[in-house]
């Protein structure tokens, strides 16, 4: 159609729909009809005009339309009041049964602490330690029983405090991935400690005097790590009640849930924070203004976290709990055909531990557990003077060398070979799963990766400062080294000349993902080994009984396996990561891919309108 016959033909129409936008009142069935027909219009125009006058015409008609109809949408600054009128309220209330056993448990073990420190005088020296039970007493016999609070500045004290009681939260919520055990253990730790606490001060007849300082702060504080517990009972609850979604996704779907949850108790964490270093010190405050202020507070979390969520639900929420999107089974699919950017290549790498996760955890489980087998019975010392275990968020870097090199030991380097052959074994069959190979481990496989996997354990037997530079400019050529020779059923020389040929002038490139690989791995391996790590072995105590000499050699017993566990899981994710790059290296040297593609071209995919098998 010439372009003069199609403006006659449709002009009437677009000047009618600009009456109708320039109008006061607006017909919406008949403004959303000629929207219609205008964006067809448009779109006829861009195919057949697009140089012509006609189509800029019809494209500023449909964005007045556009702007006319979304102008009043609602945008980001209404998000933030949004979500506390509304969301967070309503995820409270959805969490309502998490929320109710949070406060039972906690509730029910401060009537534990209490009941056992009355009848035990020995059992608040046990939960608060000797040292401070001997500080309170003195500070009661100089007439100061809350001197405790005066001690520190106002500032330091209030920003230290906030610090410790954040991560008490994010603890309390984040060992809901066990099960919702973890939260739940914290919640009764917490409880006998408050329970044992406040009883301590009733036996010395300062009731009163310690509720009023104690709960100035502590309502809120308190309420916090019930509301945190309750975030973690939510967090574990997919994994326990997966209901219809697979398992990995329920845990996604409360993940979300409990989150948000915590960002609702992060303003009352520093509020508490900031009462308890600037407000709580002022005993001396009339007892009726600390009363109501304590009142005030409790008031506030009675009313937003029970109260409001409950005339909400009863009014009915403005529109139904949305959960943000849950990835389908095709989304964790990973393409190693195609070419890929080092940011691509590490998300790809989570992506196939999120998938596999079953596999490279139970492999790492078994391989800390065979290591320990392996190497206590060889030392000629007791397990506890073999690995020192030190704390702190760090203490990855003096624990990691001991495995490897250890005067101890002399067959260590046996040991520490094997390990890194089952890592890589365990980790390329996960490329082998993708790719729907069926091969099976062999014998020569294992002499394949022998040479590679002697170059990594004699990287860490450095054991120096240098030991991370050698593993971030080295240890991913080592790592390759190997995958190639397994990949492509090669021995080890002609492996590593194939390296070479491989990564070109790309070696720079594969140092940078190397550095992304070890950062994250050591962040992660170096936050589990602070606070977690240390909770985990308390629990094992719990249970297992023993004499305190046997304890120790069995928490070195239980602190090798630990470590070893998550040094292996995070290198089958450094080795994945590798191993990505190695294929996406392929695809830009030899394009085996596109030549498949290029050879199907003209190939015929149906027949007389059905699909070939």
């Amino acid at each position: 159609m010439r372009e003069t016959n199609f403006i006659q033909q449709n002009q009437k129409k677009w000047q009618e729909f600009e009456r109708l936008l320039d109008g006061e009142s607006k017909d919406a069935e008949k403004l959303n009809e000629l929207f219609v027909q205008v964006t067809d219009d448009l779109s006829f125009s861009r195919t057949f005009y697009p140089n012509r006058s006609v189509r800029v015409y019809l494209n500023g008609l449909a964005q007045r339309a556009f702007s006319l109809i979304y102008k009043n949408r609602r945008g980001q600054r209404n998000r933030f009041l949004h979500f506390w009128m509304e969301e967070l309220p309503q995820l409270v209330w959805e969490a309502r049964r998490e929320f109710a056993l949070s406060f039972g448990i906690f509730a029910l073990s401060m009537l534990i602490g209490a009941l056992s420190c009355a009848m035990d005088g020995e059992f608040a020296n046990v939960i608060l330690g000797d040292s401070y039970v001997s500080m309170t007493k003195a500070n009661i016999s100089n007439g100061d029983p809350m001197a405790v609070y005066k001690d520190q500045g106002q500032l330091s004290m209030s920003v230290g405090i906030t610090i410790n009681n954040l991560m008490v939260a994010f603890l309390t919520f984040a060992m809901g991935a066990f099960f919702s055990i973890g939260s739940i253990i914290i919640l009764v730790r917490n409880g006998v400690m408050v329970g044992v606490f406040q009883y301590f001060f009733i036996e010395q007849g300062l009731f009163w005097e310690s509720f009023l300082t104690i709960w100035i702060h502590g309502t809120l504080e308190i309420s916090a790590i019930i509301i945190a517990g309750a975030a973690g009972i939510t967090l574990g609850k997919g994994l326990v009640f997966p209901g219809t979604y697979r398992r990995i996704q329920a845990f996604q779907r409360s993940a979300r849930r409990g989150l948000k949850i915590m960002v609702g108790i992060a303003p009352i964490i520093i509020m508490a924070g900031f009462i308890e270093g600037f407000l709580t010190r002022y005993t001396e405050t009339p007892d009726v203004v600390r009363g109501a202020f304590i009142a005030v507070c409790f008031f506030f979390v009675f009313f937003y976290f029970v109260w409001y969520p409950y005339s909400k639900a009863r009014a009915g929420f403005t529109s139904p709990l949305r959960d943000a999107h849950i990835p389908a089974d095709s989304e964790l699919e990973v393409n190693l055909e195609a070419v890929k950017s080092n940011g691509e290549i590490f998300s790809d790498a989570f992506t196939l531990a999120k998938k596999y996760a079953g596999p490279l955890l139970g492999g790492a489980g078994l391989i800390g557990l065979a290591y320990a087998a392996a190497v206590f019975p060889l030392a000629d010392v007791p397990p506890a003077d073999l690995f020192i275990f030190p704390q702190g968020l760090f203490s990855v870097f003096d624990t990691l060398p001991a495995f490897f090199v250890n005067t101890q030991l002399p067959y260590l380097p046996i040991a520490g070979i094997g390990l890194f052959i089952v890592l890589f074994a365990v980790a390329f069959r996960v490329f082998d799963k993708i790719s729907g190979s069926q091969r099976r481990f062999a014998a020569m496989d294992v002499l394949r990766l022998l040479p590679a996997a002697t170059a990594l354990y004699f990287i860490f037997f450095a054991n120096d400062w240098y030991a991370f530079f050698l593993l971030l400019f080295l240890g991913q050529l080592a790592v390759l080294w190997a995958y190639i020779g397994y990949r492509e059923r090669i021995h080890a020389a002609m492996a590593f000349s194939r390296l070479f040929q491989l990564l070109g002038d790309k070696y720079i490139r594969s140092v940078g993902l190397s550095l992304l690989m070890l950062l994250v791995s050591i962040l992660f391996f170096s936050i589990t080994d602070s606070s977690l790590l240390w909770l985990y072995l308390e629990v094992v105590t719990w249970v297992v009984h023993l004499p305190e000499a046997a304890m120790e050699q069995f928490s070195a017993v239980f602190l090798t396996v630990l470590h070893i566990f998550m040094f292996g899981f995070l290198f089958m994710l450094y080795v994945m990561g590798c191993g990505l790059f190695y294929h996406s290296q392929l695809e830009i040297q030899e394009a085996p891919a596109l030549l498949q593609k290029i050879q199907s071209i003209g190939t015929s995919r149906s027949i007389r309108g059905l699909e070939k098998e």
